[in-house]
This record gives structure tokens, sequence and C-alpha cells, in this order.
């Protein structure tokens, strides 16, 4: 059964941005649906709504939707016309191929004021004596009835006749409503008839169509097994069946329609399953033998590495996990002898060189390749310890006695600076303290001597000049 849901409405609202609240119109058709539901309060704003070629057996929920104008239910199961007043809005209504057989229940459309199409085509009130001219009487405000328009005159023919009408349509009803009865109780009794059971290998090979059979006779080589005499058997008695169904008469009634569509549903399942491809069931992997013996497993067909690290005692595997996978997909089990890993199901297991402690063992997986490492202590041996080892440049000697060089790097070269000099400046010093007076500005006097002020010694070399008169 198909249920009107939220998720099928919003995939059928992509016109209005898959929103319900206010969606105007909206189209189910051929989705197999058996009941009208929820639409009244997910689509208040719904003004054209289409369920035609559907399996709905009554109109029902549908009352408080105010606004909608166009409401289409053509190739339903619908035998009474009934709870459409609050569909203040109505305009057209299509009730084509349905089974409305009580035309009485036509008079529960007088509140709908606004309708002014109607289609009743192909329902059983059609063939009834006078069913024109009732529904015209009937329904005043109506324009055009099963696609012709309603003249005046003959909407006043009508109502002259309405009491006649009346009484021929409802004991034409009646007759039906009986018929109807009969229908259902013969239909109860065949559902409750259990149905024949499969034909057993034996019957089904008599059962051969005389094609198969003459293509056997000609190919007396060919090696025929039981299960394809029994395929072939199946395939002409379902061919029987299927033509036995469609040709069978019966009448045009709600449960003949349904009986109809759950055949073509029970086929169609049928055909899938057969394109469906028969997945062989793969027997469990053996992963220890009855013996006891660890087998290498590697149904993932990942690469690894294992080593034995003598100087840290431990065993070390990296496996080649896929980088972007979830680790939450895998299940590392680590055992004194082996040690295995379940990548997504599938299960790579290794013997181990030497017995591990497995409480002691880590997994680390690396954030740049995604490889998965597992470093498992040995539950014997050592740890080596490593002695420190003083690594010093290589100094030529000449002489025991000579003075020690200072060492240089191999492969160095830097400039040698005199320890003597100093890279800072001393400013007190820049001017010499000997050559202070000379630096002094000459000093010319004019006049006579400072008081106090010795004349120097006059050299023996000088000789006076009488000519040259003296400075004053």
């Amino acid at each position: 059964m198909v249920r009107i849901t939220e998720d099928l409405i919003r995939r059928r609202a992509e016109h209005n941005n898959c929103e319900i609240f206010s969606l105007e119109e909206v189209s189910l058709h051929q989705q197999d649906i058996e009941r009208i539901e929820h639409l009244d309060k997910w689509c208040r704003d719904l003004k054209i709504l289409y369920l035609q070629n559907n399996l709905i057996p009554k109109i029902e929920n549908v009352g408080r939707l105010k606004k909608l104008e166009y409401l289409n239910l053509a190739l339903n199961n619908i035998e009474v016309i009934e709870k459409l007043e609050g569909c203040e809005s109505l305009k057209k209504l299509d009730l084509t191929v349905n089974f409305v057989g009580r035309l009485s229940s036509v008079e529960s459309l007088k509140h709908n004021v606004h309708l002014r199409e109607l289609y009743l085509v192909g329902n059983p009130c059609t063939e009834f004596q006078g069913y024109r001219q009732y529904v015209l009487a009937c329904l005043p405000q109506l324009q055009w009835l099963d696609g012709t328009a309603v003249g005046r005159a003959e909407r006043i023919r009508a109502l002259q006749d309405l009491d006649d009408l009346r009484r021929r349509v409802l004991q034409q009803e009646t007759e039906y409503l009986e018929k109807r009865e009969k229908q259902k109780k013969k239909e109860q009794i065949k559902a409750t008839v259990s149905k024949p059971q499969d034909l057993d290998h034996e019957d089904l090979n008599s059962n051969f169509s005389d094609e198969a059979k003459e293509n056997r006779n000609q190919d007396s080589n060919a090696e025929y097994s039981p299960e394809q005499d029994r395929n072939l058997a199946l395939n002409s008695h379902s061919e029987e069946q299927e033509r036995e169904f469609w040709e069978k008469p019966c009448a045009f009634t709600p449960e003949s329609r349904l009986e109809a569509h759950h055949y073509l549903e029970e086929k169609k399942t049928a055909k899938e399953r057969q394109r469906e491809p028969k997945c062989k069931v793969k027997a469990p992997r053996t992963l220890i033998t009855a013996e006891g013996k660890v087998l290498n497993v590697n149904e993932a067909k990942l690469d690894f590495n294992l080593t034995d690290d003598e100087d840290n005692n431990c065993v070390l595997l990296d496996l080649h996990v896929y980088r972007h996978l979830d680790t939450s997909l895998l299940d590392v089990d680590v055992q004194p002898t082996y040690v295995r890993v379940t990548v997504k199901g599938k299960v790579f297991q290794l013997v181990l060189p030497a017995e591990v402690k497995p409480d002691s063992s880590t997994a680390q997986r690396s954030q740049t390749t995604g490889y998965l490492l597992l470093t498992m202590p040995k539950a014997h041996g050592e740890i080596k310890v490593k002695k420190a080892v003083l690594k010093t440049s290589h100094v030529k000697k000449s002489n025991k006695n000579a003075e020690e060089k200072p060492k240089v790097m191999i492969g160095c070269k830097r400039l040698e600076v005199d320890p003597s000099k100093t890279s800072t400046v001393d400013l007190a010093n820049i001017v010499p303290k000997e050559n202070c007076t000379a630096q002094r500005p000459l000093r010319f006097s004019w006049g006579l001597q400072a008081r106090g002020a010795q004349e120097k010694p006059i050299s023996k070399e000088f000789v006076d000049d009488p000519e040259v008169p003296p400075l004053i």
C-alpha cells in the first residue's frame, strides 16, 4: 500500500522550491495511492489537485481545502460522492471511469455553489434512465456536464420532471446496490479459496509444450539437465496461467481492478528478481585449521612490511591501509603468535616470527599516508643499549712538544683576527697628548712679551744684520 508521505509531496513540489505550506498545485497521479491523507493539514493553499489513475476507494480528508478549485479523481475506485461540502471554491470535479453507482449522492454537491463542471463518464450511474436530467435538476449551478454545455431549456425541463426522475433513479439505484452486494460476496468467496500450489516435477515435465519436445528430439546428442527441464516447464506453465488470467471474463468492479493491479505487481517483482544476478554464497574463510595452525590471509590484498627490530627487541608491521579509509573501519587483534587486522570486513592475518606481548603492543596511523604501524614488543630478549660515541675533529700534530694549534673544522674557512685588536673604539685617545700644542693656532705678539716670560736663548749661528730694523 502506497501512502502519501511528506517526502512524496516534496518531490512533487519542485516547481515551488520543495515548499509544502505554500503549495498551490500538486500532481500525485499514477502512484498507486490507496488513501487520501495529510493534504488538508500540510497543503492548505492547494488550488489544483491531481489524483487520477490510483486505487482510491473513497473521497476523504479534503474538506479543509477551502481554496481548492479543481479536483481530478479519474480512474479510481470511488463509489460514492461525499465529503466535498467544505471545498467552498470547487469549480471542477472529474470522476471519470470510477464506480459511482449511488447517483443520489450527487445532491451532496449542492453546497458547492461555485461548481461549474462535472465529469461522470464511465460510471455505472450514467447508464440509469434520466441520469443527465436528474443531475441537472439537482445541481442548478452546473454549466458543463460530461463535457457538454447545459442549455437553459434543458434545465427547465429537468426541473419540471424532478419528482418523477428522483423516483426512477432511486429504483434503479436500489437494483444496482443489490447487484453490487452479490458481486462483493462472490469476490470474498473467491479470495477465501486457497490458491493451487505449484505442480510437482513430474507434472511439470508432462506439461511441456510441443515446441520444447520437438527441439529436444531434434538435438538428441545435447545434454539436458533436470533443472533446465524444470525451468522450461515453469515458463510454459506461467505463460498458460497468464493467458488464462487475461482471457477469463469477469465483471468490471473495484475488486477485479485491484486483482489485476496486484497481479501486475507480482509479475513485475518476479521479473526484477530474475534480472538480479545470483550471488554465490562464499564459504567462510579458514583462518585457523583444525590442527591449530594459523594461516596467512590477505583478503584485502594490501601491501605490508614486516621488520624485526633487534635493537628495540620488537616486531614492526607497516600495513599499507587506504589513505582515506576511516579508522573506525579497522579492527586490530594482536595475539602472541599472530596478528589479525580486519579492513572493512576483509581479513588480513599474518604469522609473527617471534612471540610478542599483546598487552604492550601499540597501533599508530600516519596522518599523511594513512598507513597503519603496529609495534609489538617481543616476549623474550633484552633491549640493547647503545654506547655514546664522541666525534672529535682530526688534528695534525707535527711534534709532541710543539704548541697545540687551534682546532679548525673541516670544510669551514674563517678569518683570523688579532686578539689585541678590539672591536671597540677608544674615544679618549683619538688625539695624542704630545701633539696637542702643535695643533693650537699660531699666536703673534706685536708688543712686548708678557711679564714673567723667559726669552729664548739666541743660538750661536744667529748673525744680527744692522740694516734690518728691529721689530717693535
